[in-house]
């Protein structure tokens, strides 16, 4: 089994040192293992629609905070980029 070190307070490690009694390692075994598991709960819990509405805030954020300028600049750019990508591509054929 792996083995891990925690760090805590000297304050907190007093008190526990008077409870020799108590296996301090599977205490934060479980502790660890329920915190997971809620929070895989959590998350699977979330239907698709609650992830698409927390998908569109974002992205409404993101459209909401950029500048008219950005998006024609990307247009123009796109534009560009799809002339030469089609002019490129494009065989004219003669009979």
């Amino acid at each position: 089994m792996p083995t891990m070190t925690l760090s805590i307070p000297p304050k907190l490690y007093r008190r526990m040192k008077r409870h020799p009694e108590i296996k301090w390692s599977e205490i934060a075994r479980r502790a660890i293992e329920e915190y997971l598991r809620e929070l895989e709960n959590s998350k699977a819990e979330m239907s698709m629609n609650e992830f698409r509405g927390l998908l569109r805030e974002e992205i409404l954020k993101d459209v909401e905070s950029t500048p008219d300028e950005a998006y024609e600049e990307y247009y123009k750019k796109a534009r560009e980029l799809e002339w030469k990508r089609t002019k490129r591509g494009s065989t004219t054929q003669t009979s």
